[in-house]
């Protein structure tokens, strides 16, 4: 059996405060996922962290290759403000969001004047 060295020659002391540094790697998936419910959980992680700032500028400088990084997504080491589902965009776009409380006294006017 081989014992491998590794040894930093920049210390970067802020990834020790990092809130995504569990120590078991098991958060890898979660923040190079290429889901979009994952990303979004990513994100959501990153926003309590405290070092998130340095995080976040410390991966611009490296030019990360994409992932999520002090709570933005990288792709082709620039950040992305979201990303779209595979596939082709649709040809009609999707009908835009109503407002959550519909009273139905408006909608019955509305049809007895049309």
């Amino acid at each position: 059996m081989f014992a491998l060295t590794f040894e930093m020659t920049e210390t970067e002391e802020w990834r020790d405060a990092a809130r995504c540094r569990d120590g078991s790697a098991a958060l890898v998936d979660l923040f190079f996922s290429e889901q979009l419910d994952d990303i979004a959980r990513a994100k959501q992680f990153c926003r309590g962290c405290e070092v998130r700032e340095q995080c976040l500028t410390a991966a611009l400088e490296r030019r990360e290759p994409w992932g999520v990084w002090g709570g933005e997504l990288f792709a082709n080491g620039k950040v992305l403000a979201q990303k779209r589902r595979r596939g082709r965009p649709p040809k009609v776009a999707p009908p835009l969001l109503l407002s959550p409380v519909i009273r139905v006294q408006d909608v019955l006017e509305q049809r007895q004047t049309a």
